[in-house]
C-alpha cells in the first residue's frame, strides 16, 4: 500500500457521502416540485370554478336589474 492509497480512499468516501447527500437533496426537491404542481393544478381548478360562479352571479344580477327597470317603467 502506498501513501496515496489511504488518502484516495478518504477522497472516494467523501465523494460517496457528497453524492448521497446530493441524491437526497434531489429527491427532496423533486417531491416538493410534484407537490407544488398538484397544488397549482388544484388552484387552477378552483379559480375556474370561482370564475364560473362569478359569471353566473353577474348574469343573475343583470337579469334582476333588467326586470326592476321594466317594472319601474310599467308604473
Amino acid at each position: 500500500m502506498t501513501e496515496k492509497e489511504p488518502h484516495q480512499s478518504l477522497d472516494i468516501k467523501d465523494l460517496e457521502k457528497k453524492l448521497d447527500q446530493l441524491i437526497e437533496l434531489y429527491l427532496s426537491v423533486k417531491n416538493e416540485n410534484e407537490n407544488l404542481k398538484s397544488k397549482q393544478e388544484a388552484l387552477m381548478l378552483e379559480k375556474a370554478h370561482l370564475l364560473e360562479k362569478t359569471t353566473l352571479a353577474r348574469n343573475r344580477v343583470e337579469a334582476m336589474i333588467s326586470r326592476l327597470k321594466t317594472m319601474g317603467q310599467g308604473s
